[in-house]
Formats: structure tokens, sequence, C-alpha cells
């Protein structure tokens, strides 16, 4: 997907519904964001926290989506009985891979350990090469800026390529960032830097 209209969209988000009535209120613009495109949400096939909020949100403008979850955590995360397409597979593994294979791009909302991880291992695969999708972070309240202010750390130290940084577009209107999702396009680079220096 180069610089087109996005047909499908992963959103990581948390299971709770954090600190701030804000979160959920920004899950919910974003799914209707998401419903008025007319792109199909992907998400962890929960039904609390931010992400039944976007999951709901989506429903009930009338929009598409797909629920992937671990049979694990079917009863831990409260899978979401209301979708019109859930699955259920068999490992954290398996669902990241599924998701990642479903959607067109991707976009991080707030959430704790597991929103980081799937976040980065997306931003890590497309570092290498693995897919060429575009990833995005709805920064809330300045939710994200902790974790980019360590992103341009890494860039600054030298273990991440300035192009690399630009794998992450970071917007607070969720109109915005699918905007900018949208007009991405992938630009060619090696991953390494600094291969002779050992």
């Amino acid at each position: 997907m180069i610089g087109k209209r996005l047909a499908s969209c992963c959103v990581f988000c948390g299971s709770s519904p954090g600190a701030r009535p804000d979160y959920l209120a920004a899950a919910r613009e974003l799914g209707a964001e998401l419903a008025r495109r007319e792109v199909r949400l992907v998400y962890g096939g929960a039904s609390v926290g931010l992400m039944g909020a976007i999951a709901d949100a989506v429903l009930d403008c009338g929009g598409d989506v797909v629920g992937v979850i671990p049979a694990a955590l079917v009863s831990m995360e409260v899978a979401h009985t209301g979708l019109p397409d859930l699955r259920v597979v068999a490992s954290m593994h398996e669902r990241k891979s599924l998701m990642a294979e479903l959607a067109d791009g991707f976009v991080s909302l707030p959430g704790g350990f597991g929103t980081f991880e799937e976040m980065l291992e997306i931003l890590t695969w497309a570092q290498l090469g693995s897919h060429q999708k575009p990833s995005g972070a709805l920064d809330v309240r300045g939710y994200f800026q902790p974790l980019v202010a360590l992103i341009d750390h890494a860039v600054n130290e030298r273990f991440l390529k300035p192009d690399h940084r630009e794998l992450l577009i970071v917007a607070e209107d969720p109109a915005e960032l699918v905007d900018r999702l949208e007009a991405w396009v992938p630009r060619p680079t090696g991953k390494w830097l600094d291969r002779d220096e050992r």
C-alpha cells in the first residue's frame, strides 16, 4: 500500500480505559473517522478499555471490524461478542502476524506493555523491510512524547537512522493522522548504521 487510501487499519491500544477520559474519547473519535472513510478496523478483539471503545465506535457508525484474539485471552480481555468477524488464534505471535497481514497501515493509541511491544515490532519489521506499510501514533495529551523522545535519543546516539525515525508518524488529530498515513510513501533504506565500525 503506497500512497493510497487505506482499506484497513490495524489499531494497537490498551485493554484498560486509562486515567483520563480523553483516551476513551480519542479512541471513539478515531473509530468514527475510520468508519466515515470506510476503513476496516483490525484490532485485538476485546470489548473492554480503549479496544472496546474503538470497536464500538466503528460499529455504531456502520463500519467494518475484524477482531483477532488468542484463545488464552478470550476471558481475560473479555472477547467482543458483537463483532461480525472475531478470529480466535493460538498465540500472541499468530495474533500479531494475522493483524499485520489484514492491515494496510497501523495506528497506536495509548496503552501499556502490549501496545508498546506491538507498535515497536511493526516499526522493526518496517525497518527490516518485512513490510512497506505506514505506522502512526495518535498522541493523546502527549502520551507518546516520552517514547518519541527516546526514539530521537536513539537517533542522536546513532542506534537508529534518521530515515527510520520517519517510519513513525505522530499526530494529535485522528483525521490528520489518517491523512498522513494515506499520503505516506516508503523510502528504501538499509538497516545498518556504521556497519564497518566494529
